[in-house]
């Protein structure tokens, strides 16, 4: 009978992209297996087209409040009969799965107590999301894990009829963290410097990105404005075919520098770019305390012909 793997990346969107490289690492040193991908909602449908698992299961992240559901999903990993569980979430969450499972557990890749195969590396909370599941599969027995790549997701952006020459701008973040955001009258000024060069500004994002979008292409008419109308294998392609992308500290920027684009990403003291960024060979990564103190100039300077 084939291996029997299960691999826990529940989020976020940034995480989920980060952990792509695992993912594909698992599938080559596992080739015969059937493995297993349990993942958020959200990420679901990306999974299923994901070359590295057989099968999906969605965790609606029952808590405290519905035990039964925790109960039924500890069954459900139980019934299973997983050989071994490579967790990528590595949270109090998968690893209350994991105890769950008394008193026949399976091999275990994570940080619960007791686990077969622990990260015991102290410094785990201070790495890369990248090193530390590097660090975290060779503890495991997988020594070579590729970057993510995420090509197989990409989708046919004909129907967008973009020019050959664009920028991406990706100038929205979470509505709850507004201090993540580069505020949106930079964008709108970075946008009219790209289209004085004869460069398409392109703006991507999602419903709390609407007003903004529609502002900046109100005041730069050259704007394409794609806000609302792109899915996660849309800006894998629009990163693969763009000239250079902007962003904030979002998961849609992980998504492009997935893709290949070159990029400038930028972060506030909200989150730290060494244990976060996008990574890539043509990545640049702009921080400021206050992302309002970061000038159009410094962020324009990063450009290919800045």
């Amino acid at each position: 009978m084939a291996e029997r793997i299960l691999v826990i990346k529940l989020g976020a969107l940034g995480d989920f992209v980060q952990a792509m490289g695992p993912a594909a690492a698992i599938r080559a040193h596992h080739p015969q297996a059937r493995i297993t991908l349990l993942t958020a909602p959200a990420y679901a449908e990306l999974g299923r087209h994901a070359p590295y698992f057989d099968a999906v299961w969605v965790d609606e992240r029952p808590g405290w409040t519905r035990p039964w559901a925790l109960l039924c999903l500890a069954r459900r990993v139980r019934a299973a009969q997983f050989d071994r569980v490579y967790d990528l979430q590595t949270s109090d969450r998968s690893s209350l799965y994991f105890h769950l499972l008394w008193p026949e557990r399976p091999e275990w890749s994570g940080i619960a107590a007791g686990a077969s195969h622990p990260h015991a590396n102290p410094d785990r909370d201070r790495m890369h999301t990248i090193d530390r599941q590097r660090d975290q599969l060779a503890m495991a027995g997988i020594a070579d894990v590729p970057p993510p790549d995420l090509s197989w997701a990409a989708t046919d952006i004909a129907r967008f009829a973009l020019p050959p020459r664009f920028v991406l701008l990706a100038p929205g973040g979470s509505k709850h963290r507004p201090e993540k955001r580069w505020p949106a009258g930079r964008y709108l000024r970075l946008a009219s410097f790209l289209a004085d060069l004869g460069l398409t500004p392109v703006l991507v994002g999602g419903p709390d990105e609407v007003a903004a979008g529609a502002e900046i292409a109100r005041d730069c008419p050259e704007v394409r404005n794609l806000i609302g109308r792109t899915g996660l294998g849309d800006l894998i392609a629009l990163g693969r075919d763009c000239f250079y992308a902007v962003g904030n500290d979002t998961g849609p920027m992980h998504l492009i520098v997935a893709g290949g684009a070159p990029a400038t990403v930028l972060y506030s003291v909200a989150s730290d770019p060494d244990l976060t960024a996008p990574r890539g060979a043509r990545v640049t990564i702009l921080r400021r305390g206050d992302l309002g103190d970061l000038p159009v100039e410094e962020v324009a300077a990063t450009l290919p012909f800045g």
